[in-house]
């Protein structure tokens, strides 16, 4: 199989607009949760979110084509360019053949399916703008983005809720090594901050109802946790071959390893008992990489502040890696839940962690909840730490699973 290395990162989320930015702010353990908004919450239970702040898309793209894109089209965007600048590739005739895109979206343009039905219900069908559909589907995301940039080699778009972007990454990974790409524009996407999908999660009983407190709302693992914070952004890594990139001069960040899948096969929402599938991915990475559970020193949790959902995944990383010690953190408690766009996110962080060789924390723990055992989750301070291999958990409702093994880089 074909070496494949990371050679830049793109982030966008509540905490920044910048990868440098989002890093900064998530190791002084700054909350970019506060009250909504991108519309009227009167009415809505919930009123607190992670907005992606002074963002202005036409920094990116040209204005007549704005109103062609769903926000997390924008955001994908912005976050490529950022990539793409970063990893200092340039896509060539010669060279675009071989360069592929993997976005995904949980959700996609729900903005624009909300302001397209209004004009519907309101004006009639005639009323409904001819770039509804191309706005709104989730593989535009890839597709604008492959077009920004002349890529044309694989183009593909994954929606497997919050494991979706991770899975985007993953396969990406697969793509390089089996030669149908030298490199892959891979992550996701999401921007489901509208009344629809507030309302929605708020529904299920699923979000924070913390709205007097937005900034410590979302606090995994703590006994007073109520739910997860939703959150909005794009992460998005540019992965490519390593001889490729020695071949142009390019330096990489770190090396992705190893790829787990798993599927519960339980539960529309809930993970299964002992949260047995997240077991069975992370096992499946390290198996991919061929490396043992001791050589990891990092996991990026998915750990969204849901009362069974981060006990059951501390029962699962415990059962996975038994008596070793290593550090456990859930940027989420800052950034807020990306959904779709979360496991590229978070794999971005992840790799950070690795080239600076220190743990973002996971903020508002302040009381751990015993069902959570004697776990090191990073409380509330960064730190140093001497890390090798580290790994980004994603899970998705549906039974769906992904992990993602780095190693920091060494020439």
């Amino acid at each position: 199989m074909r070496r494949v290395v990371v050679t830049g990162i793109g982030l966008i989320c509540a905490v920044g607009n910048s990868t440098e930015e989002v890093w900064r702010n998530l190791l002084a353990g700054k909350s970019g949760v506060q009250r909504i908004t991108q519309f009227d919450t009167t009415n809505h239970a919930c009123k607190i979110a992670g907005e992606v702040r002074d963002f202005d898309p036409l920094n990116y793209i040209e204005k007549k084509e704005v109103k062609k894109m769903a926000r997390f089209i924008h955001l994908a965007v912005a976050a490529s360019d950022e990539a793409m600048k970063m990893s200092g590739l340039r896509i060539t005739p010669e060279n675009a053949e071989m360069v592929g895109v993997h976005i995904g979206s949980g959700i996609g343009g729900f903005d624009i399916i909300e302001r397209e039905h209004t004009a519907l219900m309101e004006g009639g069908p005639r009323k409904i703008s001819p770039f509804f559909i191309p706005a709104a589907i989730v593989n535009l995301a890839a597709g604008q983005v492959s077009m920004r940039f002349g890529a044309k080699g694989p183009n593909e778009a994954t929606a497997t809720a919050c494991t979706t972007s991770a899975h985007s990454v993953g396969d990406s990974f697969r793509i390089i090594q089996h030669g149908d790409a030298d490199v892959m524009i891979a992550g996701g996407s999401e921007a489901a901050i509208t009344p629809m999908g507030v309302g929605g999660f708020a529904a299920m009983r699923a979000l924070s109802l913390r709205n007097d407190e937005p900034e410590k709302a979302s606090r995994p693992w703590d006994k007073d946790r109520d739910g997860f914070v939703i959150g909005e952004g794009s992460g998005i890594l540019i992965l490519e071959e390593l001889e490729h990139a020695r071949a142009r001069g390019a330096k990489p960040i770190a090396e992705i390893v190893g790829y787990g899948m798993s599927g519960d096969a339980y539960h529309i929402t809930q993970p299964a008992p002992e949260h047995e599938g997240g077991f069975r991915v992370m096992r499946n990475a390290v198996r991919d990489a061929k490396v043992s559970p001791t050589d990891i020193g990092y996991v990026n949790a998915h750990g969204t502040s849901t009362p069974i959902g981060d006990t059951l995944e501390a029962h699962a990383i415990r059962n996975f890696f038994g008596d070793h010690k290593l550090a456990v953190s859930s940027t989420k408690s800052m950034t807020g839940h990306l959904l779709g766009g979360a496991g590229g996110l978070e794999a971005g962080v992840t790799v950070l962690a690795l080239r600076d060789q220190v743990l973002p924390p996971t903020i508002n723990l302040e009381s751990q909840d015993p069902g959570t055992g004697e776990m090191d989750f990073v409380p509330n301070q960064s730190r140093k730490a001497t890390l090798e291999y580290a790994m980004s958990n994603s899970f998705g409702f549906g039974g769906t699973n992904g992990a993602l093994l780095f190693k920091k880089w060494t020439e």
